[in-house]
């Protein structure tokens, strides 16, 4: 375990003034952002009624209890106009309110929550929308919880810099689920189904579901490890992975900021132990649970204090380390969920109480999504046409 680098002065980060972006009772933006949201989920959601081939999960599908989604669906869509018109109307925050309502009328238009099922015919590329609308809500009120009750940087504003930059990355990365999971099923079984062990899988099968939890963790942060870790180390696979160094503010957020590229790689090379150890289904979903929580958590603007337990899974402080320009920092903490990958490969660091000072690239980067999946090619291009 690393201390403080000896001659290195560790400094407080300074949070730059955010008094616009702040939502503040008494302004109307928050009555006008909770309508637009539900708004907008609310017209996803009957989108997701009229054309569940295209838009839904198919693993959602089966759990779904209608009833259930048509009510929430009305409280939802009547909140919408609600506090719409109070945001409209007494504070005059017309984009905001108006948003929520026009979605909300459209969602009307179409059905609402009155509109009949019907049965359904899988289609194997489909667009997670229903998953974009639950995870939105779920994570957004537990991590914004989270982060309002015991946060790392009070001064930090929800709608902090590169904030509608983030959430287009959240949308994008929920949007091509179906892709992601396609391409990520379909390459471990391609790849490495001559190395199926039958004994392994008995093995796995055996142990109780907490226990093939843990196994599922300790192999894939490995792997994981290993793979973010050369992401960082080879020169050409750096840029890639720069994109998700270059957000400058941490909170729930600032995890969906990945590139396509490594996105791909990440999730096909971690379903390799999966798919060799051969768990429970039921232990699966628990470690696609486990996992999508921490990765979210980890990148929280939150210090939910874990006293020794921070030496043994991956906190805030911990990644939020592996993101730092202190120089110190640089180039470690690749864990995910136990840092005993990082002790035993000697990139630990977590010194002490200290957190970073700075956040993101040593060099800048676009401040685009588009610029920024250019980056890797357009720097290379840009390397290639440099004289010897």
């Amino acid at each position: 375990m690393t201390e403080p680098d000896s001659g290195y002065e560790y400094g407080e980060r300074q949070i730059e003034d955010m008094t616009k972006r702040e939502l503040r009772p008494g302004q109307g933006r928050i009555s006008g952002f909770i309508s637009a949201t539900l708004g907008v989920l609310s017209l996803l959601t009957v989108l997701c009624w009229l054309f569940p081939e295209q838009l839904t999960t198919p693993e959602l599908r089966e759990i779904y209890d209608i009833e259930l989604l048509r009510i929430l669906l009305k409280v939802s869509m009547w909140a919408a106009i609600l506090f719409g018109l109070f945001s409209f109307v007494r504070y005059g925050q017309r984009r905001l309110g108006l948003t929520g309502i026009v979605s909300t009328v459209i969602a009307f238009a179409l059905g609402g929550w009155t509109m009949e099922g019907r049965s359904v015919h899988p289609t194997e590329v489909f667009a997670g929308v229903d998953w974009l609308v639950l995870d939105f809500l779920g994570s957004g009120i537990l991590f914004l919880a989270i982060e309002k009750l015991f946060p790392k940087y009070p001064d930090q504003a929800v709608l902090r810099p590169d904030f509608k930059l983030d959430l287009s990355y959240f949308v994008l990365n929920h949007l091509i689920v179906g892709f992601l999971l396609l391409v990520g099923n379909g390459f471990a079984p391609a790849a490495f189904a001559w190395a199926v062990n039958a004994n392994v899988q008995e093995f796995m099968l055996s142990l109780p579901l907490a226990a093939q939890l843990v196994v599922l963790m300790l192999a894939a942060d490995f792997v994981q490890y290993w793979v973010h870790r050369i992401f960082h180390e080879v020169g050409w696979l750096w840029p890639f992975h720069a994109v998700h160094h270059c957000a400058e503010h941490m909170d729930w957020l600032a995890g969906s900021r990945t590139h396509i590229v490594q996105t791909l790689c990440d999730r096909s090379l971690v379903m390799v132990p999966l798919f060799l150890l051969g768990p429970h289904p039921r232990a699966l979903n628990l470690y696609v649970v486990v996992a999508a929580f921490q990765f979210v958590f980890i990148h929280a603007n939150t210090r939910v204090p874990f006293g020794p337990l921070k030496y043994v899974f991956v906190t805030p402080q911990f990644h939020h380390w592996h993101h730092s320009k202190d120089d110190p920092a640089i180039d470690t903490n690749y864990a995910v969920h136990f840092p005993l990958w990082d002790v035993l490969f000697r990139s630990f660091h977590l010194p002490g109480d200290h957190w970073p000072k700075e956040y993101g690239t040593v060099s800048p980067l676009p401040d685009t999504m588009a610029g920024q999946f250019a980056y890797p090619f357009t720097k290379k291009l840009r390397k290639s046409a440099e004289p010897d």
